[in-house]
């Protein structure tokens, strides 16, 4: 089962932001998403992918990525690396929210995802002004792609995935491989999306999916309100 969020305060977690620098992280990051395709579809050593892979399953530390969000939230990425095996967890977050952090996906067994569209997941690119943690738009598009899972995704996004893995260090004709990222995790896969226009909302039809309900309904007025103003671009 996912771990709230507030029980890693009391696990080994260490800041993954240097990470990123390392081309060898992306390739471990979506390794379980472009099987078929051989990692050096990512210009990168199979030996360092694998040192890499057991570098994020170290019990001792587990690294956590902050992506900012407008109005002070964040999505907040979580290797979780437990007795059996590494699993990674994605929460969207507020400092005032510590008990009703939203759980966007995860893939330990509970297999919850997807938890992005693309209209979402491109709106979400472009970091706030003057915020820290991961605010390169390419970075924040790789980091997130394992939450996307969309049925209908445009030509543009194969663009901007090649776009952001070549800048990660992958050859410039890594097509192919763009194109298998976005296809969804294996856990969940790709499923419609439709959006609600009485509740402002993106909701998902995948079986496996905490967006089947608008995002953040159970939350109070108030912070659902300040969620729904962070989240307005995501309507379109």
């Amino acid at each position: 089962m996912v771990m709230a969020r507030r029980l890693y305060a009391s696990s080994p977690v260490v800041d993954g932001l240097p990470l990123l620098a390392e081309s060898e992280f992306w390739a471990a990051h979506l390794v379980e998403m472009y099987e078929g395709s051989q990692v050096e579809s990512f210009g990168v050593d199979p030996a360092d992918v694998e040192a890499m892979l057991e570098h994020l399953s170290d019990k001792a530390a587990w690294p956590m990525f902050r992506i900012p969000l407008a109005g002070g939230h964040s999505i907040v990425v979580h290797y979780n690396s437990g007795e059996e095996y590494t699993s990674t967890d994605y929460f969207i977050v507020h400092p005032d929210w510590w008990t009703n952090d939203l759980v966007l996906a995860s893939t330990d067994e509970d297999r919850i995802g997807p938890g992005l569209c693309w209209a979402e997941l491109a709106a979400l690119l472009p970091a706030p002004e003057g915020e820290d943690g991961v605010t390169d738009p390419h970075a924040r598009l790789l980091l997130l792609l394992p939450v996307l899972g969309d049925t209908n995704i445009p030509a543009e996004a194969v663009t901007l995935v090649q776009e952001a893995l070549t800048a990660q260090g992958a050859p410039d004709d890594c097509e192919e491989l763009a194109r298998r990222l976005l296809q969804g995790h294996p856990m969940w896969g790709a499923a419609p999306w439709s959006f609600d226009e009485d509740e402002r909302a993106w909701i998902c039809a995948g079986e496996h999916s905490p967006r089947k309900e608008p995002l953040g309904d159970h939350l109070p007025d108030a912070q659902r309100r300040a969620l729904d103003a962070c989240l307005t671009p995501l309507g379109g």
